[in-house]
């Protein structure tokens, strides 16, 4: 098992705008597609304005045939034109993460 922390950050002011479209257009293709949603958050103390989301998935390729066929929706291509219009994000980073043997998940 893997899991996938992604962390974008959002312009000063823009992390709802950007969590309003998210939540309408992107989560239930990714629920759909990628399954696995561990948790979303959002910074409260530390660095500000960022929004991540840790995913869970059985291997690397799991992910990648789950990403993949998500990027092939018409309904995803739909969501990310609509995301840059939003402009919101100015950063994203992913890293995936592997337990360790005595890590409880």
């Amino acid at each position: 098992m893997i899991f996938e922390l992604r962390t974008y950050t959002a312009e000063a002011g823009r992390t709802a705008d950007f969590l309003k479209l998210y939540e309408s257009m992107a989560l239930p293709l990714q629920n759909r597609y990628l399954g696995g949603l561990v948790g979303f958050y959002v910074s409260e103390i530390g660095p500000l304005n960022q929004i991540l989301h840790l995913w869970r998935f059985a291997s690397l390729a799991d992910r990648e045939q789950r990403r993949s066929a998500m990027e092939a929706d018409p309904a995803w291509q739909a969501y990310r034109v609509r995301s840059r219009e939003l402009g919101a994000i100015r950063q994203q980073e992913s890293k995936i993460l592997k337990p360790t043997s005595f890590s409880p998940s």
